[in-house]
């Protein structure tokens, strides 16, 4: 695999796991791969290979991020939170 398509997959690991920021066991959106991959490259490429740094330098950038990536950010935190909220509430 040449450096370029490393780098691209990992980007395209690391974007998907920034945006789902929630328990493990939430499967990576491919739809948020898709809509941040560019914003991650773009805003936080400094913090490749580090998953979670980049997560929290996309939330920390999340005011620059393009319109289509942020609205998945939302959308998925949101299911996130009530997610956690159902499950305190089953306890």
């Amino acid at each position: 695999m040449t450096r370029f398509k490393t780098i691209a997959t990992l980007f395209a690991l690391a974007t998907t796991a920034i945006v789902v920021q929630t328990l493990p066991s939430h499967a990576f959106s491919s739809e948020a791969q898709q809509m941040c991959s560019g914003d991650a490259m773009r805003l936080c490429s400094s913090e490749i290979p580090d998953i979670p740094r980049i997560r929290a330098c996309m939330v920390q950038k999340k005011a620059q991020v393009s319109p289509g990536c942020r609205a998945v950010m939302d959308r998925e935190h949101a299911a996130a939170t009530a997610s956690r909220k159902r499950e305190a509430a089953a306890q």
